[in-house]
């Protein structure tokens, strides 16, 4: 087992280094000049722009900056955001409120996803298995733009049941309208997943000689059936997680969420390659290190997977 852990992490690095060299590269390339736009109207004098072009490396060639940032990296120094704050200060502000939230919504997508993929499949060609795949269908052809505003107008401001905005109050009641938001379209593919799982596997042959030795409906469900079927939606929700975090950004603009998603958007739109990259940094982390959980758990899910 470590020695699987170990070939894995190695086996990250290379991925690591080609993803935020891709990212810096594009942010690199994006148009326009971002000490003229962190100036805005008014023009900086040639001096000042020196100065700032030389303190934020842009003065260098592109190899030059992404071999600078990396060794930054590596120091646990992600440098400074073109307002003046250190980025590290900026990601431990925002990224707790992001992962807050996706955890919230993982948790949302997984637990319904799976409970009613259950049921589904068990019950297929019924009126239930209808019924959710019809929901399920709906959810997906819908933007979450669009769910974003309609939870917000009828069940935030029309009812009054949760707040309609978060702001600085990220309480588990605030962001929990958001979170389901967010986790609405990842939970219809868990759905469909499980129920698609379950489904086939109630037809194997290892089911039916489970049936046949006289264990019980529920322990062949239980033991056999789901643990097999949950094998396809666990991959799919390890890999969800960094996509979730990545993908706030529409969530947290209608919720007024002072999350990743604004931070990355206004980093972007001023061309702050560092503060870009750092969040994209340690999004990859966490997709990298959700998918290292999710092999591992392959080993509990099902007992014939063996890393030695």
């Amino acid at each position: 087992m470590l020695w699987y852990v170990g070939r894995r992490l190695l086996q990250m690095i290379p991925v690591f280094i080609g993803a935020t060299f891709l990212i810096y590269a594009m942010v690199f390339l994006l148009p326009g000049d971002p000490i003229a736009a962190l100036a805005g109207d008014k023009a900086l004098s040639p001096a000042v722009a020196a100065q700032l072009r030389a303190r934020y490396h842009l003065d260098q060639p592109f190899l030059m900056q992404y071999f600078l940032y990396l060794k930054g990296i590596f120091t646990l120094d992600f440098g400074t955001s073109f307002s003046g704050r250190p980025v590290s200060e900026v990601l431990a502000q925002a990224f707790p409120i992001t992962i807050k939230l996706s955890l919230m919504a993982l948790a949302i997508e997984g637990i319904f996803g799976i409970g009613f993929g259950l049921f589904a499949g068990l019950r297929k060609g019924g009126i239930f298995d209808s019924s959710v795949l019809l929901v399920s269908l709906v959810i997906i052809a819908i933007p979450i733009f669009v769910i974003g505003f309609l939870a917000q107008f009828f069940i935030g401001v029309k009812w009054g049941l949760v707040p309609p905005t978060v702001g600085g109050n990220t309480s588990f009641k605030n962001l929990l309208l958001p979170a389901v938001v967010l986790g609405s379209v990842s939970f219809a593919y868990v759905l469909r997943l499980t129920r698609t799982s379950v489904a086939e596997n109630l037809t194997a042959d290892y089911v039916r000689t489970a049936t046949a030795k006289g264990l019980s409906r529920r322990r062949v469900v239980q033991v056999h059936v789901l643990r097999n079927s949950l094998i396809p939606v666990v991959t799919f929700l390890g890999a969800d997680l960094a996509t979730l975090m990545g993908g706030a950004i529409v969530t947290e603009g209608i919720f007024n969420i002072n999350g990743v998603g604004g931070t990355i958007y206004q980093a972007v739109t001023r061309g702050e390659a560092p503060t870009v990259v750092s969040f994209v940094t340690v999004l990859i982390v966490i997709y990298l290190l959700a998918n290292l959980i999710v092999d591992l758990l392959y080993a509990a899910l099902d007992p014939r997977i063996r890393y030695v």
